[in-house]
């Protein structure tokens, strides 16, 4: 595989789907990750793993990998289910506690 094609997930740290919408595609790493004595940082020499491309359906981003020769992995997305819910509910006498 040479990228990955997803929807990405509601950040844990927000309660709104902002920038959930668009599919990203990304490279996949080609080489290891390295620790550098030096500096302490982690590093790599792939810098096409950098690279975010964002579009605005699932098509758009396989059409794009396929004019480019990129043989793609498409992960679908997990659909949520919402269910209402009422503050009321809290005190009704059938609850279950």
């Amino acid at each position: 595989m040479d990228v990955r094609i997803y929807q990405p997930a509601k950040t844990a740290m927000q309660s709104g789907l902002a920038q959930t919408h668009d599919w990203v595609l990304e490279y996949l790493p080609l080489a290891k990750k390295t620790h550098d004595p030096l500096t302490g940082w982690v590093g790599s020499a792939d810098t096409r793993q950098q690279i975010h491309l964002k579009f605005s359906s699932r098509e758009e981003a396989v059409a794009y990998a396929q004019a480019h020769r990129l043989v793609a992995l498409v992960e679908e997305p997990h659909v949520k289910r919402y269910r209402p819910k009422s503050y009321a509910d809290n005190f009704r006498p059938d609850r279950i506690r």
